[in-house]
């Protein structure tokens, strides 16, 4: 024997509860995705260069919650012969994209007040940002002069008390730099 339930809730109340179910489970995921990374790190490494010379550099990142998503901002500190000290800090917003834990940098605004990427046709960086298991990798990659390429990638992975930062640069395919180190949470 069949049973028949009646639902008394009107067609239009279901649907959407379901769509707003849905909408905020899936900002939900995105946001415990970078909560884990969350927080401000630092340390030290040494940078080999594809000749294989080392120099010492210090580094930070800063990686928070933003309205759309979630700000990375670091910060690396090289040091010269003479003792002079040189920052470079990069700040970048990034947004979900229609990617499952794929994030589309946000680095400039459109007329219309969206956001939107820069133009690597201009020498400018294409910029995003995927989280994977325990990595958040952010990629850069230029249009060189020439018509060739560069590619930065850097992995943070959590670790116990931090993040392991893995940093790789190529050019045309060849590799120039990399980074391997150990950033302590504050």
């Amino acid at each position: 024997m069949l049973r028949q339930f009646r639902v008394s809730y009107p067609p239009a109340r279901i649907l959407l509860a379901t769509c707003v179910f849905l909408c905020t489970s899936g900002a939900a995921l995105a946001d415990a995705a970078i909560e884990r990374f969350v927080g401000s790190f630092t340390g030290s490494a040494g940078i080999v260069r594809s000749e294989g010379m080392s120099t010492k550099r210090d580094m930070s990142v800063r990686i928070s919650e933003t309205k759309r998503g979630f700000n990375v901002t670091w910060t690396s500190t090289s040091y010269r012969s003479d003792g002079r000290a040189k920052d470079k800090t990069y700040s970048i917003d990034f947004a979900e994209s229609e990617r499952d834990g794929v994030y589309a940098a946000a680095m400039q605004r459109n007329v219309f007040g969206h956001d939107g990427q820069l133009d690597p046709m201009k020498g400018e960086p294409y910029v995003w940002a995927r989280i994977k298991n325990d990595t958040l990798t952010v990629f850069s990659m230029f249009v060189t002069d020439d018509g060739g390429y560069e590619m930065q990638q850097y992995n943070r992975t959590l670790a116990e008390g931090g993040l392991m930062l893995e940093f790789h640069n190529l050019l045309n395919g060849e590799p120039q730099r990399s980074v391997k180190t150990f950033l302590e949470r504050e």
